[in-house]
């Protein structure tokens, strides 16, 4: 029996698909090292001057002391002239908003934070005058800046794309939280570059210390186990994180659990790079050189922090400066100075005073609520009628406002990436991932030991670099997804998300900087129960 096969028919050929701009631009950042070398110069730049715009435009509006500007600016100003923070008249942030700045007494404030973030603001105070808003917000908006670079550097430094970190740097650029507390002449700005500067480093070192162990221990094994690995001791990297973690914890105390989450980080870290690199005792091998990277990273860090109290140190009328003079019996070992005796005495009433501090607050919001973004900090508000201070709206008249809320959309993106970069980090076992959710345990999770404790939703602003890396790492693993045709939805998808975001941004700039804005207008931005 013979069959007779169908003729074959014409089979259609697969439609063209032509590279994106963006994809023709990848290719040619990737191939020509000179458009490599142009973008890695012109991105960080870029991005950088953005935030610098954002920030420092009309910083010097309001002319009031907001917030808790009432504390800061004042203490930083006393403390630059006396060498440690005082006490001023009744009711003098009028006046020296006003220009009456040298009404401050030499008795001692009692403060509950180190001196290092104070020195920095005085700084911009004594550049610009003390009677300058501009002058007393100006080294905080430096500070505020500089985080985009520094993590637009951290990024790049995990990721190795100048595009994964131009993204995660322009989201700190544009959202809310970064640009008012840059704007706002309080402390959690200038402690959250610290903080990010001393995780760069980590990584710099992370990068440099595999490829030497790797070599070293290729270098002993003739290709065969070996017991015990190098123990190093020259890494500078290590020691410029535990100096910039000396510096934060000299802003505020909350440095201590990013100090302590780090040094675990690294000797873990190390624990797996010599398990990888195939040294046989590798966990006693990691203790080994655990003990060595804690001399290096811990020493530093209370050296830069001491070194912050030396206007308390050198002077005589700071507060409790001579507490154990005056009460021997409070003192402890007699071979170390009295000076430090007081200064220990002083830290032990500002640890009480930190853990115990339960005053009510209008803003107050308890860690839990955070995520949600239930209850954001208002920091000014100031109401005009028709007529008045330039108001030219109709109606219910004008509005200006300092708000601390996050950029929604990029706030509630960032939540959701948390969770899929903790999926990530046990599905792929990146190291990379692990420091950046060490980042995130760092700075909130000790915040939910204390529920009773008067905490503010703008204490996020420490947290939230970790969490753009998160959000641009869930972004580029999007990227990847493509249709069976090829059409690279993913890439669209992170491409809308990313303009959304400037647009949102943009939206809520006026309640962020205080512009004069009619009020239905400023009150559209609150369209949650407390927002407002």
């Amino acid at each position: 029996m013979t069959t007779t096969s169908e003729p074959l028919l014409p089979q259609p050929l697969a439609p063209e698909v032509r590279p994106t701009f963006y994809e023709r631009w990848r290719t040619r950042l990737d191939s020509d090292p000179r458009v490599h070398r142009l973008w890695s110069w012109l991105a960080p730049l870029l991005v950088t001057l953005l935030a610098a715009v954002l920030r420092f435009w009309n910083l010097g509006h309001p002319h009031a002391i907001v917030f808790d500007e009432t504390y800061y600016v004042k203490d930083a100003w006393s403390q630059w002239h006396l060498g440690y923070p005082s006490t001023w008249p009744k009711n003098p942030d009028y006046a020296f908003a006003d220009g009456s700045t040298d009404s401050f007494t030499e008795h001692p404030a009692y403060v509950v934070h180190p001196p290092l973030g104070k020195w920095i603001i005085g700084l911009g105070m004594a550049l610009f005058g003390a009677d300058s808003s501009f002058g007393w917000r100006f080294s905080v908006a430096v500070f505020g800046t500089a985080t985009v670079l520094v993590l637009y550097l951290l990024a790049r430094s995990l990721g190795g794309s100048i595009v994964y970190a131009t993204v995660a740097a322009l989201f700190m650029a544009v959202d809310g939280l970064g640009i008012v507390l840059s704007r706002v002449a309080i402390l959690d700005g200038i402690l959250t570059f610290f903080v990010v500067l001393a995780f760069w480093f980590v990584v710099l070192d992370r990068r440099r210390h595999r490829e030497r162990l790797e070599a070293a221990i290729l270098a002993r094994s003739d290709g065969l186990p070996v017991a015990w690995g190098p123990v190093f001791w020259n890494r500078p990297w290590i020691l410029a994180a535990g100096a910039a973690i000396g510096a934060a914890t000299a802003v505020k105390w909350s440095g201590l659990w990013v100090l302590a989450a780090l040094g675990v980080y690294l000797v873990v870290d190390d624990a797996l790079a010599r398990r990888r690199a195939g040294v046989l005792s590798w966990p006693t091998d990691a203790l080994r050189q655990g003990l060595a990277t804690f001399l290096l990273f811990v020493p530093v860090a209370f050296v830069v922090y001491l070194v912050s109290w030396t206007g308390w140190l050198v002077t005589d009328g700071g507060y409790d400066r001579h507490a154990v003079d005056d009460n021997p019996a409070t003192g402890f070992w007699t071979w170390v100075p009295l000076s430090l005796q007081n200064l220990w005495h002083y830290h032990q009433s500002i640890y009480g005073s930190n853990i115990n501090l339960t005053s009510p607050h209008n803003y107050a919001s308890p860690a839990w609520q955070w995520p949600l973004m239930l209850r954001p900090t208002s920091m000014y508000y100031h109401g005009m009628a028709t007529g008045v201070d330039g108001c030219t709206a109709g109606g219910n008249g004008c509005s200006e406002g300092i708000t601390s809320i996050a950029n929604p959309l990029l706030w509630w993106a960032a939540v959701i990436a948390v969770v899929y970069l903790v999926w990530r980090a046990i599905a792929k076992r990146d190291g990379r991932d692990w420091l950046v959710l060490t980042g995130i345990v760092a700075t909130y999770v000790p915040w939910l030991l204390y529920p009773e404790r008067t905490i503010f939703q703008f204490y996020t602003i420490v947290i939230l670099p970790f969490m753009l890396l998160a959000l641009t790492t869930t972004l580029r693993d999007l990227a990847q997804l493509k249709t069976q045709r090829g059409f690279a939805l993913g890439r669209w998808a992170a491409g809308v998300l990313i303009v959304a975001v400037v647009l949102v941004s943009a939206w809520y700039y006026p309640v962020w900087t205080a512009m004069n804005v009619p009020y239905d207008f400023w009150y559209l931005h609150f369209n949650r129960a407390g927002w407002i």
